[in-house]
């Protein structure tokens, strides 16, 4: 069992967890995952990418949101409480290049937290870095001093102009891509549509573009077909094969609609948590 260390709110919506796992600490590389379980009553294994991680000090950070019942649970743990289990890592890490020019990263929402490891792997291995952060408003922006301490830029979008600039990530990510000295490859992660538009965006100025499809993920070891995606016309499993894939092969229309496919069961354990949460 993994002991809490520190549990937070990120955002209204995001919540942050820090806990002991020095095996998986010391081993985890930029993109990986974990499956983590509430207790040990035999609940649902959810699959959260990690967020932060130090070898030396033993300890794994995610951050997530309770959007279903399992990470309403999740978010009712404390400081001092124990997971029932925890796994990883998991998945394909980030392929992490040197280049002589630019990295541009893009975050959306709560999609900022796992774009830290990668962001950190990028810098050690001597590359110029550009973060591009997106968000409703300035309340839903995560990570933004993490990642001015090891970003050589942070750009900020608020749609609602409350904080940086008002516009989209890809008003940004166009002009970048316009520039003088253009990225060598932009990395996306954030809610699918948002990477969607970054994947045409950068398809017209054709520059490699990877984005990270955790979003979909349902148990993390390939046997449930849940997380299944076509990338390039072929069938992929963003959990074995993944998370992270080349943007302009994805078929983000057919992605989009696969996420749907349990909405209605999560809106009634989302429901019924409540209820158990609230006597």
């Amino acid at each position: 069992m993994n002991k809490i260390i520190e549990m937070k709110h990120l955002s209204e919506a995001v919540y942050y967890m820090k806990f002991e796992a020095p095996d998986i600490a010391k081993n985890r590389k930029a993109g990986q995952f974990l499956i983590v379980m509430v207790d040990q009553d035999l609940n649902e294994r959810i699959p959260l990418t990690i967020a932060d991680a130090n070898a030396e000090e033993g300890w794994v950070a995610i951050a997530f949101q309770p959007i279903g019942a399992s990470t309403m649970k999740l978010a009712q743990l404390k400081a001092g409480d124990y997971l029932g289990g925890v796994l990883g890592p998991l998945g394909t890490p980030s392929v992490i290049e040197k280049y002589d020019r630019p990295v541009v990263c893009v975050g959306g929402g709560f999609g900022t937290a796992p774009l830290y490891p990668i962001v950190q792997a990028l810098k050690a291995a001597g590359n110029k870095v550009i973060l591009i952060e997106g968000a409703r408003n300035k309340d839903l922006l995560i990570f933004v001093d993490e990642m001015k301490a090891v970003c050589d830029e942070v750009i900020i979008c608020t749609d609602d102009g409350s904080e940086g600039r008002k516009c989209l990530v890809t008003e940004v990510l166009d002009e970048l891509c316009q520039s003088q000295v253009p990225p060598a490859e932009v990395i996306a992660i954030g809610p699918p549509i948002m990477m969607k538009f970054c994947a045409a965006t950068t398809k017209k100025y054709n520059i490699k573009t990877t984005v990270s499809l955790n979003t979909i993920m349902i148990d993390g070891t390939g046997m449930c077909g849940g997380c299944r995606v076509s990338v390039g016309g072929k069938t992929k499993f963003v959990c074995v094969d993944g998370p992270d894939f080349d943007a302009h092969e994805v078929d983000w229309d057919n992605m989009m609609m696969r996420m749907k496919s349990f909405a209605k069961e999560e809106q009634e354990a989302k429901h019924k948590c409540n209820i158990g949460l609230n006597h």
